[in-house]
């Protein structure tokens, strides 16, 4: 029998809204046609960037967005992508299929979209090819209320007020494509350029370290915990290794559970990086930047395999929820997350196709879980049973629970299992609940995904197998769903 309990009454640890972000790098049709299309084009834009992705994306109350990489970052020179579109010099993105972009999105397109969406954005600098004077002065460029040469650079280019930057990258996985270093070299990278990252507005700059797995950190930490705000780490999820990752769809029930497995594993290596980081930081200053994750794949057939595209399932959806719930457990530590990608990549929140676009099941549930942000985490204690094939076994179901400003509670459960549906009982203690309402997400099929021609195959709808009868639940949950309940 499966069983939760909720504590209502002990919750302590805030859930940052921020745990809910987003990554758009420049790859594949990310943000060229994902977000850029230009003033001209016939798709409705606003100062040429989409409007249904902008609608679509509010939707999520985005609370930041990563740009431009990723690898990309380490290729990118800030000043290429500012003044007129037309006079702008054109870049190889080396990193992601050799295509050449005209730099028409650039930082203005970026600040402008992030105003628009609402979110803060956070920028990743160029440690691996740029200078310390680049990174100094695309930040006086953001940020320099006063005159100065880069803020007359600004106001030249159209704006005249600065804008507001809080995060900071000082370089992305430089242990590989942002230049191959060794971690005592990017030590002492990491503090020439942290040295000259100044928010010149006079705010606080949250600034991030470049994390790997635990010997690289162990150094990064014990070298610089003082001089970092963050340590930015990644993990991806896939369904039988890097060389052979698995299709998006048409898998067989074994690389389900294979890669739900896989998704899982996050929480061993969140608790392997905590504990390196409680030696340098038992205060827990420093958060854990989890500013890439999510399932990988192999490409869709026909398509350019630098541009990484494909398909999203309801076995993805499972794949955001359980994760989700694992940051929610852990927000004492994590502090920020951004899944990869927004548009067109990896897994993705939103597909276009010229001018038509669906939102994808993982879209769904980010929209679902969005009642989590910037609320206590509840504790929590969940008995489950297992399902496994083929000598894969996973935990049959994952739950989280948290108490917004107003009172009321929300309880956010996965049934992992892709056959059968499960019978839980949930006991609410510390609080009374009278009523309850929720919604759910499921496929009939295994590989359940919404096409442009059926975009809402996959679609949240409302769940009424729930009774609540003196602050117990009753539940049977079906096979593959994710299911979000109000308590009020």
């Amino acid at each position: 029998m499966n069983s939760l309990i909720v504590h209502a009454d002990l919750g302590v640890t805030k859930i940052s809204r921020h745990i809910y972000g987003h990554f758009s790098e420049h790859l594949g049709r990310c943000i060229y046609e994902g977000l850029w299309v230009g003033e001209d084009s016939p798709i409705p834009n606003t100062n040429g960037i989409r409007n249904d992705v902008t609608e679509a994306l509010r939707k999520l109350n985005p609370p930041n967005l990563r740009w431009p990489g990723g690898c990309f970052a380490d290729t990118y020179h800030w000043k290429d992508g500012i003044g007129p579109r037309e006079n702008r010099p054109s870049i190889v993105n080396v990193h992601w299929g050799g295509v050449t972009e005209n730099n028409h999105f650039g930082t203005h397109e970026f600040m402008d979209l992030c105003e628009t969406l609402g979110c803060e954005p956070y920028i990743c600098g160029n440690l691996g090819s740029g200078t310390v004077e680049e990174m100094s002065q695309w930040l006086e460029y953001l940020t320099m209320p006063e005159k100065s040469p880069m803020s007359d650079l600004r106001r030249s280019n159209g704006r005249e007020k600065p804008w507001e930057v809080t995060y900071w990258s000082v370089g992305n996985e430089n242990w590989g494509c942002g230049g191959n270093m060794r971690a005592e070299y990017y030590v002492d990278l990491y503090r020439r350029y942290s040295t000259y990252c100044r928010n010149v507005s006079g705010k606080r700059l949250y600034k991030v370290a470049c994390g790997f797995q635990d010997e690289w950190n162990e150094v990064i930490l014990r070298e610089n915990h003082r001089l970092m705000d963050g340590l930015s780490v990644h993990y991806y999820c896939m369904s039988e290794g890097w060389e052979h990752k698995g299709a998006a769809t048409g898998f067989p029930e074994k690389q389900w559970h294979s890669l739900l497995k896989s998704a899982l594993g996050i929480e061993e290596f969140i608790k392997r990086t905590a504990t390196i980081m409680d030696r340098y930081d038992p205060d827990k200053r420093i958060g854990m930047i989890m500013d890439e994750w999510g399932a990988w794949y192999d490409v869709e057939p026909g398509t350019n395999p630098g541009f990484l595209y494909q398909q999203n399932t309801i076995r993805d959806a499972l794949v955001a929820g359980v994760t989700l719930n694992i940051f929610n457990a852990h927000a004492d530590r994590v502090h920020m997350a951004n899944i990869a990608q927004t548009i067109n990549v990896l897994q993705s929140m939103i597909l276009t196709d010229g001018p038509r676009m669906l939102r994808t099941p993982t879209y769904h549930v980010f929209e679902m879980y969005k009642v989590h942000q910037d609320s206590t985490l509840l504790p929590t204690n969940l008995a489950t049973e297992e399902c496994s094939t083929d000598g894969v076994t996973i935990p049959r179901l994952s739950a989280s629970a948290s108490k917004n400003k107003e009172g009321v509670i929300h309880i956010s459960l996965c049934n992992m299992d892709p056959l059968n549906s499960a019978d839980i009982t949930c006991d609410i203690r510390g609080d009374h609940r009278s009523k309850v309402m929720g919604r759910i997400l499921t496929s009939e099929e295994m590989d359940g995904h919404n096409t442009f021609d059926a975009p809402d195959t996959v679609y949240p709808a409302p769940f009424e197998d729930c009774k609540l009868d003196e602050n117990v639940l009753a539940m049977k949950l079906p096979a593959k769903s994710v299911v979000v309940l109000e308590l009020n």
